[in-house]
């Protein structure tokens, strides 16, 4: 089976991989952390990523507020077109149905538009948009598809969202147009 010098070369190879891995992470953290002594206080980082303005870096990036944001899609929708709208539907098929009382991952989206929030029997909502508002008007719907985590945090939708006003404005109008039923 096994003799003594086969036990003592598994063991020695063990010891071996071991070693070098010990040795590996002493050296990345003497490369990072600047060597000697490891992390003391009030020692300087070995290596600093510049970022040029933290704190107004994070404001620019939340975007309009949303009275900014109903404002810019009344304007849209007032000018969309749902026959494009029925081409940014198409990502939306994936878990939503046109056709009445058929439900996937997400809620059948017929007649959606004025409809109250969580209305659709037989699925099984997470509730966090009856927490934001009562009824799918066009500038719920709106505000939700944004940015749908933001909008009703603890949504089980798992979507980004659609950044262009005219391109929701565009899938609203098609919505409220009742297609599929």
């Amino acid at each position: 089976m096994f003799d003594t010098m086969t036990l003592t070369k598994i063991v020695g190879g063990f010891c071996g991989t071991f070693l070098v891995f010990l040795l590996g992470g002493w050296a990345a953290e003497a490369i990072y952390s600047g060597g000697e002594g490891g992390h003391g206080e009030g020692e300087e980082q070995a290596y600093v990523i510049p970022v040029e303005d933290a704190t107004g870096g994070a404001a620019a990036e939340e975007g309009p507020t949303p009275e900014e944001l109903t404002a810019q899609f009344q304007e849209a929708f007032a000018a969309a077109d749902p026959a494009a709208g029925e081409g940014e539907f198409r990502p939306c098929s994936a878990c939503h149905s046109l056709a009445q009382g058929e439900n996937r991952t997400g809620p059948s989206l017929y007649g959606v538009v004025d409809r109250p929030v969580d209305s659709i029997e037989g699925f099984d909502y997470s509730g966090a948009i009856e927490k934001v508002n009562d009824v799918w008007t066009p500038e719920h719907l709106n505000l939700f598809i944004t940015n749908p985590k933001q909008y009703a945090p603890g949504t089980k939708m798992n979507f980004n969202g659609i950044r262009d006003v005219q391109d929701r404005a565009n899938l609203i109008a098609y919505l409220a147009t009742n297609p599929g039923g």
